[in-house]
């Protein structure tokens, strides 16, 4: 198959997806007109959505299958997807999070989150309604962002978020580390509950010997490489599920902080090994890991096992493969 990713990059994923494919014998090329400080460079980068847009007819008739993401396509205002239709080619659609996430239903589950940078709900569900007219599969990454998009498509399908595990060696922490590394990378602080996270950890500071590095705005080998010395990782204590960010940790090795609303703990796979911590609770988790090498290290022993199992590219590429293939 030739296959087109649109219109934009999200955190790295794209470019795995597409190379993941070419290793089946398909052809897949990725499009991104929104540059980013992670500096990913697998796709082809555009001035602008409209230089995509100029690229659509091109696009229309050389390739089999569209993917687009983040509840955008190629041209604004989506009228290419009643074109793509038109042709018979088929069409999947991968939302994200924050494209899709609504406070009035997130709420009714979890009181810390935070909406932030996303569109109002009116137009998330127009665009999502006139999505749903031309495109019969919507993929996402957890159960917290399925229940969004679910009224809106035929099928739903669950893509773990994806991560070259074979190429991430694995750094776990000393266990005999006295003055443990925390580490902090929030691509938005509102989001992932950065004020909580360092009032516990300056609290924490009075009582225990530690270290913590905020992680921001830094190309993605740049921030792997702090990654890699640290003997702690936080995630995002809002939201409820957890990001890149922890995959990434969970691919090094490193024990990772993450909160899980407990209506969907029953949806990952049982053997999840993130140390669930909600704002209230926070404090108190941190400091257990503070004073306890042994866990430190068994949780990421435990992260690693759990990123080659769920995360790794090849086993993500091979359900992608079969998400494509139900069309």
């Amino acid at each position: 198959m030739k296959i087109v990713h649109a219109p934009m990059e999200i955190g790295g994923q794209v470019g795995l997806f597409c190379k993941e494919l070419g290793k089946f014998g398909h052809q897949a090329v990725g499009f991104n007109y929104f540059r980013a400080f992670q500096n990913y460079t697998e796709n082809i980068m555009l001035t602008d959505q409209y230089e995509l847009m100029k690229n659509f007819g091109e696009a229309l008739n050389y390739f089999d299958l569209f993917h687009f993401h983040f509840n955008m396509t190629m041209i604004p205002g989506m009228d290419d997807l009643k074109l793509i239709q038109k042709a018979g080619k088929p069409i999947v659609m991968h939302h994200w999070g924050n494209d899709v996430r609504m406070l009035s239903m997130a709420s009714l589950h979890n009181p810390y989150v935070r909406i932030v940078n996303a569109p109002k709900e009116s137009d998330i569900k127009r665009r999502l309604s006139h999505v749903g007219e031309y495109v019969p599969i919507g993929i996402v990454q957890d159960h917290e962002v399925y229940e969004y998009v679910k009224p809106y498509y035929k099928e739903v399908c669950i893509l773990p978020l994806a991560i070259d595990v074979v190429h991430s060696s694995p750094a776990y922490p000393d266990e005999h580390e006295s003055c443990p590394l925390i580490i902090h990378a929030p691509t938005d602080p509102l989001f992932k509950g950065t004020e909580r996270i360092e009032e516990a950890i300056s609290k924490l500071k009075l009582e225990y010997p530690l270290r913590y590095i905020r992680v921001e705005k830094l190309a993605r080998e740049e921030a792997l490489a702090l990654y890699r010395q640290a003997d702690l990782i936080i995630d995002q204590i809002l939201c409820g599920s957890y990001g890149l960010v922890a995959v990434e940790a969970m691919a090094l090795g490193k024990p990772v902080v993450a909160f899980i609303r407990e209506d969907l703990i029953g949806t990952f796979p049982p053997e999840l090994p993130l140390c669930n911590a909600s704002p209230d609770t926070l404090y108190d988790v941190l400091r257990t890991l503070i004073t306890s090498g042994a866990l430190r290290k068994r949780k990421g022993i435990e992260g690693r096992k759990f990123a080659e199992h769920y995360h790794d590219i090849r086993v993500v590429g091979c359900q992608l493969l079969s998400i494509y293939n139900r069309l």
